[in-house]
C-alpha cells in the first residue's frame, strides 16, 4: 500500500528542514507555493504541516506563516522526535556506519519476552541482535523483536541492511507511530563484550515500541548506546 500524498510531502519538507534548506527561524514556503509545487490540495499540505508541527519541527505563527523551530544538534546522531532507522540516521549525518549481526533467531513469545516487549504470549517473532559500528567503533547494540506476521520473510541478509526499508518498500507496511522510553542502565556482560565503553559503567537504553497503520505494535527494540 503506497503512503498517502500528505505523508510524502511531510517527508520531503522534513528532509529540507533537517538538511538546512529551510533554516532555523526561517519561514517555509506558503501554502499556495507548496500546493503548486506538489500539485495537491491545501488540505493535503496542511496535514503535512500538522505532522511537522507535532514533531516540533515547525510552528504556525498567526499573520506570519509557518516558522522552522528545529535547530540541528551537531552532537546528536539520532533524532528522538521522528521514526528513523539506523541507516537513515547514518545517511543524514554522513557517517561511515556498519552493522554486524550477532544473532538472528525465530522465537515464540513466553512470559519473559512478554514482560520485556509487551507482545502477547504465543506470538511468533524474529529476535535479532545487531551491533552498530560508527566510524569503525562499536557503539550501539540493538535487540530487535519483530512480529513475523508483519515482517513476513525477514532474513539475516535483510537484517544486515535496513529492515524498515524492506518493510516499507517490499512489504508495503505503513509505519506510523513509535513510543520511546529512555533510561540510563548499568552495563551488562553483553554490553561489555561488544561495546567500546572506555571504562563507563552505564549505557543509554532506548526502548522503542513501533506501530503500523492498523494500530498493531509490530516491533519492540531496545538500543543500548555507549556513552562514548
Amino acid at each position: 500500500m503506497p503512503k498517502s500524498k500528505y505523508y510524502a510531502i511531510y517527508q520531503e519538507l522534513r528532509d529540507r528542514i533537517q538538511d538546512g534548506t529551510y533554516a532555523f527561524q526561517q519561514l517555509i514556503p506558503s501554502e499556495a507555493h507548496l500546493t503548486n509545487e506538489f500539485q495537491c490540495s491545501r488540505n493535503t499540505v496542511r496535514r503535512a504541516i500538522e505532522l511537522l508541527s507535532s514533531e516540533g519541527l515547525v510552528q504556525s505563527v498567526h499573520g506570519k506563516g509557518v516558522v522552522v523551530i528545529h535547530e540541528a544538534d551537531k552532537h546528536s546522531i539520532f533524532s528522538l522526535n521522528r521514526i528513523e532507522s539506523f541507516t537513515e540516521a547514518s545517511e543524514r549525518n554522513k557517517l561511515n556506519c556498519y552493522t554486524e549481526i550477532l544473532l538472528f533467531s525465530e522465537l515464540t513469545t513466553d512470559a519473559h519476552i512478554n514482560r520485556r516487549t509487551g507482545f502477547p504470549i504465543g506470538c511468533d517473532i524474529y529476535y535479532i541482535q545487531r551491533l552498530r559500528y560508527i566510524d569503525g567503533v562499536p557503539l550501539i547494540v540493538d535487540h530487535n523483536y519483530f512480529l513475523k506476521d508483519v515482517a513476513v520473510g525477514l532474513t539475516e541478509e535483510l537484517a544486515q541492511g535496513s529492515i524498515y526499508a524492506y518493510l516499507e518498500n517490499t512489504l508495503g507496511v505503513v509505519i506510523t507511530t513509535t513510543k520511546r522510553v529512555i533510561r540510563v542502565e548499568p552495563i551488562t556482560e553483553h554490553d561489555e563484550k561488544h561495546l567500546q565503553l572506555d571504562g563507563c559503567n552505564c549505557v543509554a537504553a532506548v526502548n522503542n515500541s513501533t506501530f503500523n497503520s492498523d494500530g498493531v505494535m509490530f516491533e519492540f527494540t531496545q538500543s543500548r548506546h555507549s556513552p562514548k
